[in-house]
C-alpha cells in the first residue's frame, strides 16, 4: 500500500463506521471533533495528545454545510474531503469520518469511544454531547488549549495588510 492508498484506507465513510468500530472491540477509542478548517500547530498539538489517551484516535469532521451553518457563509476555506485527507495524513489520526448534523451525537452513538477529547475552550458540562456520553459510559477529557493558535486569527491575519 502506497502513502495515499494509506491515507484513504483512514477516511471512513458513515456505512463503515459501525463495521470498523466492531473490529476494534476491546481497544480503547478516543473521539475528537470539530471543523479543522485550517489545520494549524494548536490542532496538531491538541490531536498527539488526544491519541496518546487512548489506543486508537477517530476524529468527527463537520460537513461543509455543516460548517457554513456554525461560522458562516464564507466557511469552510478547504472542502470537506480535503480536511479528512490532510487531519488522515497526520500520524496521530487513525481514522477519520464526516458528519453533516451540526453536533457529533449521531456519529458518536456510531463510533461509541471510550473518550471523547476536546479542546481547553470547552467545558464538559455545556458540550451538546455531554449527556449521551454519560450514557455510554464514555470519559470525557478537556485538553489544554494552545494559547494564539487558531483558525480565526489565522483568517484576520490573512485578510489584514502587513
Amino acid at each position: 500500500m502506497n502513502f495515499y492508498e494509506s491515507i484513504q484506507s483512514k477516511i471512513i465513510s458513515k456505512e463503515e463506521i459501525e463495521p470498523k468500530r466492531k473490529t476494534l472491540e476491546g481497544k480503547k477509542i478516543v473521539f475528537t471533533n470539530g471543523c479543522f478548517d485550517i489545520l494549524h500547530p494548536g490542532h496538531v498539538s491538541y490531536l498527539a495528545q488526544a491519541r496518546d489517551l487512548g489506543d486508537y484516535l477517530w476524529i468527527g469532521v463537520n460537513s461543509d454545510e455543516s460548517v457554513r451553518r456554525l461560522k458562516g457563509e464564507s466557511r469552510p476555506i478547504n472542502s470537506c474531503e480535503d480536511r479528512m485527507m490532510v487531519l488522515a495524513a497526520l500520524s496521530s489520526v487513525d481514522f477519520v469520518s464526516s458528519f453533516s448534523e451540526d453536533t457529533p451525537l449521531e456519529i458518536l452513538k456510531k463510533v461509541r469511544p471510550s473518550i471523547h477529547s476536546k479542546g481547553g475552550d470547552y467545558q464538559i458540562e455545556t458540550l451538546p454531547e455531554y449527556k449521551i456520553l454519560k450514557e455510554m459510559g464514555a470519559d470525557i477529557q478537556i485538553l489544554p488549549f494552545v494559547s494564539g493558535k487558531s483558525t480565526t486569527k489565522i483568517l484576520e491575519k490573512a485578510k489584514s495588510p502587513s
